[in-house]
């Protein structure tokens, strides 16, 4: 699911986060410019009725001291808002004379607005905490009874934003509400769209990789096939191309199979008239060495047929294991290499063997077929590790498997290869002759065993390339 998450993840950078950057942004500004709508309306709506009650007290009110303070109590005394406003009249040095709530007279407020509107003969207003109580309240004061240019009194509204300040958290509540169904529509919505992208795209690459593992013929499934869409396209291309690889694979087989039936005949023929004409008696040296060389080549070619066979049985499903119980796999791998080291000798190849003195277990397997695989490495070890003049076999007990190894001195396989050459067909940068199947069969072989077959080069200071059989005691 790399791709899946990969591609979740660039959504969640790429449009997700934008758009919930977005979302936040838009609805602090909304839930910004809703507080500062609603404060201005409140300081509006305080300046506007102070500034026409200081109006009154200028026109109407003497200045008087007498007539001033008798006015300025009779009117907070029956200030009809006193339920939701503050009231207070204040002399010319900010001192409170009188309030509608009657218990602030003989104190000064410290808030900026009553010095602003004495210093600056104009309405002032004043929002934020009270210094006295810590009350988040709104103040406006204003100038009144003008004497010769001096301010004689101060007006002053006082409101607590309490009320305010919930309204507008409520306000920011219903807002953030609002995002979070549109961060969450944009998810699910988004979510919607990644599956239809992702289900599909990790279907395709499941199928590719079958496919792409010998799988022919491995088919997307229908659902992801029926859209009309570039992904819908893809699959079905998929299904088309893969039905296509099975049945030449098929194809191929089967031609494999045929060419190798028809020259098993003609080969038999030939290595036997071959081998009856070299016992025949006195003939003339050269062409011994001609019969010679035909029998070697007559058996190479009888050796890639049967190659041929067993991969063939092994494409169709034909390629069967006749095991036995209780196999002495340590008799099987000496008689092997006793067989083979003759032939080697005479290719100036020393094969040597390292016995353990550990008891190897005798194990379940075919031993024809094992002897078949000790055989094509050893093969695959004279022809292209021969020059190195020497071959090294061990059998040894692991922990639950028995463990035999094929150790050359040649040049080994440049490390790039080393993961292809087990693949069929596959001969690398080598020159030496083969069909490139033998060690595909000895896969197969081992694998059907429940074993392992792993190449790599040798790592003991000398070259040369390390071949190790695992195979389940």
């Amino acid at each position: 699911m790399k791709h899946a998450s990969g591609i979740r993840h660039r959504w969640l950078v790429n449009n997700v986060s934008i758009m919930a950057l977005l979302v936040v942004a838009v609805v602090s500004a909304a839930a910004l410019m809703v507080a500062g709508y609603y404060y201005n309306m409140m300081r509006s709506g305080l300046e506007a009725k102070l500034k026409y009650t200081a109006d009154f007290f200028e026109s109407y009110v003497s200045a008087s001291d007498e007539t001033f303070y008798s006015s300025i109590y009779r009117y907070t005394q029956d200030f009809d808002e006193k339920d939701r406003l503050e009231l207070e009249f204040l002399d010319g040095e900010g001192e409170i004379l009188a309030s509608s709530f009657g218990l602030a007279a003989g104190t000064r407020p410290k808030t900026g607005d009553v010095k602003g509107a004495i210093e600056n003969m104009e309405i002032t207003m004043f929002n934020g905490r009270d210094p006295d109580t810590g009350e988040h309240i709104m103040a406006v004061s204003a100038p009144v009874a003008y004497d010769r240019g001096a301010v004689t009194g101060v007006m002053r509204y006082v409101t607590s934003m309490r009320l305010a300040d919930r309204q507008c958290l409520a306000l920011a509540g219903v807002a953030v509400a609002v995002a979070a169904l549109m961060l969450l529509l944009i998810w699910f919505t988004g979510l919607y769209f990644i599956h239809s992208i992702v289900d599909p795209v990790a279907e395709i690459t499941a199928t590719t990789k079958r496919i792409a593992a010998g799988g022919y013929g491995a088919q997307i499934q229908k659902k992801f096939t029926e859209g009309q869409d570039e992904i819908g396209e893809l699959a079905k291309s998929i299904n088309d191309l893969s039905l296509q690889i099975s049945q030449t694979e098929k194809m191929q087989s089967e031609f494999l199979s045929s060419v190798s039936h028809e020259l098993r005949t003609p080969l038999t023929a030939i290595s036997g008239w071959g081998e009856t004409l070299l016992g025949s008696g006195q003939m003339d040296p050269d062409i011994r060495r001609g019969l010679t060389t035909m029998l070697s080549e007559t058996r190479r070619l009888t050796s890639l047929v049967e190659e041929l066979l067993e991969f063939s049985r092994i494409q169709d499903g034909r390629f069967k294991l006749n095991v036995e119980e209780q196999v002495d796999l340590r008799g099987v791998f000496e008689d092997t290499i006793f067989m083979y080291s003759n032939r080697l000798r005479q290719d100036g190849i020393e094969l040597s063997y390292q016995d353990t003195d550990e008891d190897v277990p005798e194990i379940s397997c075919d031993p024809e077929r094992l002897k078949q695989v000790f055989l094509n490495i050893l093969d695959n070890a004279a022809k292209y590790g021969g020059e190195g003049g020497k071959i090294v076999c061990a059998i040894e007990p692991g922990d639950g498997e028995v463990v035999l190894t094929f150790r050359d001195f040649g040049p080994g396989i440049p490390e790039d290869e080393l993961p292809l050459v087990k693949k069929k067909f596959y001969k690398g940068s080598s020159k030496a002759r083969g069909s490139g199947i033998g060690l595909a069969v000895c896969e197969e072989i081992v694998s059907m065993h429940g074993g392992t077959l792993d190449i790599e080069n040798a790592d003991d200071g000398d070259p040369g390339l390390l071949v190790t059989v695992h195979l389940p005691a």
